[in-house]
Order: structure tokens, then sequence, then C-alpha cells
């Protein structure tokens, strides 16, 4: 990957002459002045369902500040439709063409996914090669404890939280995972629901800001919420929204639902009697978290020196009596969790950097999770040797000249058939179904018809075989992870 430019801020705030010649950090004086980054990741949460983005039945107050204070992106994609592809190209800087995780794979016997390769170089190690502290807290799935994907083992020197997505179904565990040690939760068993396991990794993710606030640190924060199951974390929280939606309770002879007790089948989500007001309980306790965390930096005094990013790893889920639907939560993009369709790939993205970023500010450059790790090299003046799909945004954050541009956006999913999906300009192709052969690309017109509704593949054959050449050409093959065979549902 070529040299990332230094850009005139840099020269005051990190002191930095050029692009770094190698992996390493700079020298310790400009170590030193060089930003903390919080990099917040909600978990299936859709593009509409933040008030700054449009949701109208509830309000996010902590993070609609966030983008009141810094920038607000409205094309900022996901790595993929579902967890581990989608943080498995955010870690790499990768699309799902080439990063090593493209589907969530579970492995018998193991309490854990497909781990990444250690041949994988990931923000984690490029943070720590920087001089940055690092750590982790929240869900993981990119590989199982003591596998070379678990997250220590990946450039983190902090991991609390669900090493695997499947336990992550549960907001009552029994234990999180600390670095590569078990800790109990008070009065969890899987009958009893004590302890909620968010508030234990946000209070570590807390302390880990506080006890690094005099170095510069990296804190991935990917938490569980507003994924299912769908769960309260305290009377009170849910006691806000009861009452205010219509509901249908999602009992147990719904699909894929258990309760907690000696029967529980523990991948499974819990019944819900009010689902709408615990959907909006748990994006309101998400909140709340960002708050505490913007709350954190400012009281010790290292606010005007912090970026703090804000997406979502996929579109809105349906399950445990999700209903993105009554919600609006694809914010009237088409398309779920799973889709490639712009609801299942566009994700809200908020970037506030005080002092450096003009605030309230909208930007329509077209981005994604592989453009983050260029971007954070970018920032601390570090030059990326291995491979990455991606280009630094750090000129869109600043409000100058974006010069480089992706020709083109590539995803794939070997779900359902398998799928592919590529933005080429104002142009979406989609694919479903490859596996059957001759599947037929959908073309979309994303200025004249962002919600994907009308198919003009027929009008524009010269863009459906531009795009069908992309499909062809912007991957290689993955063993693991075969797109072209029929491949189970994966969740």
């Amino acid at each position: 990957m070529k040299c990332f430019k230094t850009y005139m801020f840099a020269i005051t705030i990190l002191m930095l002459g050029g692009c770094a010649s190698s992996n390493k950090s700079k020298s310790d004086s400009s170590a030193k002045k060089k930003p903390n980054i919080i990099y917040i990741l909600a978990d299936d949460l859709g593009y509409g369902d933040l008030s700054s983005y449009g949701q109208q039945k509830f309000t996010t107050p902590n993070i609609d500040a966030l983008a009141e204070g810094g920038v607000k992106f409205t094309q900022h994609y996901c790595g993929s439709a579902v967890c581990a592809p989608s943080r498995s190209t955010l870690m790499t800087g990768q699309h799902t063409g080439h990063t090593p995780i493209r589907g969530n794979k579970e492995l018998k016997g193991q309490e854990g996914q497909t781990p990444l390769p250690a041949s994988a170089y990931t923000i984690a190690e490029l943070m720590k090669d920087a001089g940055y502290k690092t750590g982790a807290f929240g869900k993981w799935g990119l590989g199982f404890i003591g596998s070379e994907g678990d997250a220590i083992n990946q450039g983190f020197d902090e991991f609390y939280g669900y090493n695997c997505q499947r336990v992550a179904h549960r907001y009552f565990p029994e234990y999180l995972w600390e670095n590569d040690k078990k800790d109990f939760l008070p009065g969890n068993d899987w009958t009893n629901k004590v302890t909620y396991a968010p508030d234990v990794i946000q209070e570590k993710t807390l302390d880990f800001i506080e006890d690094n606030k005099d170095k510069p640190f990296f804190v991935y924060v990917p938490y569980t919420l507003p994924h299912a199951e769908l769960i309260a974390p305290a009377d009170s929280v849910i006691e806000k929204f009861r009452g205010r939606y219509p509901e249908t309770p999602h009992d147990e002879s719904k699909r894929y639902t258990s309760d907690y007790g000696p029967n529980i089948k523990k991948e499974m989500y819990c019944p819900q009697e009010t689902p709408h007001a615990a959907f909006a309980s748990m994006i309101y306790t998400l909140d709340i978290y960002v708050g505490q965390i913007v709350d954190k930096v400012e009281e010790l005094g290292i606010a005007d020196n912090t970026i703090i990013m804000f997406a979502s790893d996929n579109g809105p889920h349906q399950e445990g009596g999700a209903d993105p639907a009554f919600f609006n939560s694809g914010g009237n993009l088409r398309g779920v969790k799973r889709d490639l369709y712009e609801g299942g790939v566009r994700t809200p993205f908020i970037v506030k950097w005080p002092n450096q970023i003009e605030a309230g500010i909208t930007s329509d450059h077209i981005s994604a999770f592989w453009d983050v790790l260029p971007t954070l090299a970018d920032i601390v003046g570090m030059e990326v040797s291995a491979p990455t799909d991606g280009i630094s945004f750090l000129p869109s954050l600043l409000g100058q000249e974006q010069k480089e541009e992706h020709p083109y956006m590539y995803w794939e999913l070997p779900v359902r058939g398998g799928r592919q999906a590529v933005r080429l300009k104002e142009w979406k192709g989609v694919k479903y179904n490859i596996t059957k052969g001759n599947a037929k690309l959908e073309l979309y017109n994303l200025e004249s018809d962002p919600e994907e509704m009308e198919d003009v593949s027929d009008q524009h054959p010269e863009v459906v075989k531009e795009i069908e050449e992309i499909m062809k050409n912007a991957r290689v093959d993955n063993e693991t992870f075969p797109l072209f065979s029929e491949a189970k549902k994966n969740s």
C-alpha cells in the first residue's frame, strides 16, 4: 500500500515530517502528542435507529451530540451484512473479497468462531506499532480463546467481554472472558439473571480509559446492543418505554427462542412480553454508555486529544422479536441484516475530534470499514505495509478535498445461495442465489433511487457488464468460506 501523505495539521499536532518507512512508531515525544482513539461499534443497529439519522419513535441524545460536535457520514458502509466478516474487514482493512473471515462459521466443540490467521495485520497491531496501549471490550467473534485469532493474539493488550458470538446472544451469561480467563458474573447461573453483562463490560471500558489517560491509547468497544436477545438491563430502564408502543409478545413458540432456566438452550434468545419496549430500551442503554465514555474523557481532561468514532456492524436484525419495519430501523433503505441491499450494509458513522473536525458537518463521502485502518494509520503517521483495500478518509474528516476515492466498493456473503454486491459511483449492482448459476444482476441508481426499488439493468447493459467484471476480479477464493457452493444460512 502506498505511503499516505502527512497533512498540515499533523505538523503541529503530531510533529510528523512525512510518512513512516516501516510499521514502527515515531519518537516518544511525538507519540505523546498522538490522539487517543475510541472506536465504538454497535451490533445490528440500523441506519435509521438513531434520532440524528431520522429515528422518530425514540431519541439518542448522547450519540446525536457526537454528530453535533463532529461529522456525520451519510454514505459509510459496513464490512458485511453479518457480524464476523464485518469485523474482519474492520480489523484487516480488506473487503470481503480478500479478508480472511467472510461468514459466521461455527466450530464444533469450540466456544468461538473461525479465527483470524496469525498472518492478518490488524488495527490493534498497527496501533501497538505506533506506540499505543490497546484494549477491546465487548464482542470479539474472530477466534476462540487461545487461537491465533484470539483478541490478545491480534494486537490487543487487554480484552474483556464475549469471545464467542453465539454466547453473546445472552445478556445474562454465567461468565465473560478477561483476556484468557473466565470472569464469573455474580448471581448469573443461566436461571437467575442478576448481572447484566454489558454493564460490566462498560465498567471495564471506562477503567481502561482512566488507567491509560496519560499515554496514547486505542480502545475498540464492540457493544452487543441492540443484538437479540431483546432484554433490558433493569426494570427502571424498560419502564421508560412500556406502554408507549403496541406490543405482540415474543414467546417460546417462536423460532430460536428459549427462556432462562434448567432447560435453557444457551445459543437461542429469550422470550419477551414487550419486544418493542425492550428494543428501544436497549438502544437507550447504548446511548447512555456512549454518553458515559464522552463524560469520562472530559472528566480526565483528555477530550480535546481524543477521537471518538461510532458505527454499527451491519443492518438491523429481525430475531428475538425485533421489528425493524415498525421502527423504520433501515431508514427507508431496502433490506436488513444478511442483505447486501443498502439497508443491510449502510451504517450510521459519526466521528468527533475537537479542534480538528468542524462541528456539525455532514459528509457524503463514500467510505467503508476497510478504510478505517488506513485512516488511523494516516492520523498516527504510519505506513501500512500489509495488503489493504482501504483508502484514508482523513481529508474528509478535516474538511479538505478528498482526492483519492474508491473506484468501486465490493461485498460478498456466502449465505442463502451466495450473494455479491458492488457500488460503482451512483450505481449499485446486487446478485443473489449465485450458486444456482446464471443469477441475474440487479442494477439500481442510488442517486435517483436510494431505496433500490427499480431494477434498471435492462436499460444499462454496459454498466451491468462492468459490474459483472468487478465481481469476477475483486476477489480471491477462500476455501473456508466458499462463495460458489451452497452454504448453510449463517446467523
